[in-house]
């Protein structure tokens, strides 16, 4: 088994409960309450952990609810390393509404990050010793848009493949000095990346096909909802369709995706077997309600399930 080390730059203690019905002014009881920590790196670390792997968790924390989240990530048995901050973690709330069925998200930018504290979560990166490194999530304010390209380059050279997961100019910047492992946009991401709207499957394998080539990262996988997912390499394309689910949420699907993939890779999967284990991995993450991730049941279940499917 592979180690691993996660990176969240902007994490954040997700609360979710359900509700009957939003309503404005008068008070909203809620019930089935949840507390995780959450972030995109934390949650690749809480699934990989989930399914039997190593993991250890770099991330930026302060205040008192920094301390909530050092107690959570305890709670959840995951190797930590914080970096302290002056700001506080920012708590993100997601709520169920049972009259609609709908799910309501409410996200904050989180603390702004000071020049030493960035540089010296960049000087941890610099030293550590894994196997695959996971950037994923947004960069808070403060933390300029080449941090993740600044990373990539302080451990090129040492053999750890760096898997990326960001969006917007921290993608965009990412991936602009190659050497990129996997990345891991969603099609509206790869959409924003390339400046066009993708409105075709050959739209999108070209697009994805165009960073291979490019030499900006060895791996894409494009997560594509409700329609599946695409890997392209130089190998060529391998287009999955979704496994079919009863949705209850939305929240992890992503974070579910690249952790399974990852675990598959580090107990020797080959890639295509690895990408099929996370599409099955993001569709049991749906099956969950709140901010909780994918079960490991339901994913071998499922990956059972996308064993079978054909690609397109």
């Amino acid at each position: 088994m592979r180690n691993i080390a996660t990176l969240t730059m902007n994490p954040t203690i997700d609360v979710s409960f359900d509700v009957d019905n939003v309503h404005p002014t008068h008070k909203i009881r809620g019930r089935n309450e949840r507390h995780d920590p959450g972030g995109g790196g934390i949650n690749v670390a809480r699934m990989f952990v989930r399914l039997g792997g190593n993991a250890r968790c770099f991330y930026l924390a302060g205040g008192a609810t920094g301390e909530a989240l050092d107690g959570l990530l305890d709670l959840h048995q995951l190797v930590r390393a914080r970096v302290p901050i002056r700001g506080e973690t920012r708590v993100s709330t997601s709520i169920f509404e049972s009259l609609t069925g709908e799910q309501y998200r409410f996200v904050t930018n989180g603390p702004v990050i000071q020049p030493n504290e960035w540089q010296h979560c960049l000087a941890l990166l610099a030293q550590t010793d894994c196997e695959y490194l996971v950037a994923s999530g947004s960069l808070p304010e403060g933390v300029p848009q080449d941090f993740y390209a600044r990373i990539i380059s302080a451990v090129a050279g040492r053999g750890i493949r760096v898997v990326l997961d960001s969006s917007g100019a921290a993608l965009e910047q990412g991936l602009a000095g190659g050497c990129v492992y996997l990345v891991k946009p969603s099609i509206g991401e790869l959409s924003t990346l390339v400046g066009r709207e993708l409105i075709d499957e050959r739209a999108i394998a070209e697009a994805a096909q165009g960073i291979v080539q490019s030499g900006q990262a060895e791996h894409v996988a494009v997560t594509l909802g409700s329609d599946g997912a695409l890997l392209a390499n130089a190998a060529g394309n391998l287009r999955l369709p979704a496994i079919p689910v009863k949705a209850a949420s939305a929240v992890g699907a992503g974070d579910s995706f690249l952790a399974a993939t990852l675990y598959a890779l580090a107990t020797d999967r080959d890639l295509p077997d690895a990408f099929r284990f996370g599409l099955a991995a993001g569709a049991a993450a749906a099956l969950t309600q709140g901010t909780d991730l994918a079960r490991p049941e339901d994913i071998h279940r499922l990956f059972a399930e996308a064993a079978q499917l054909a690609p397109r």
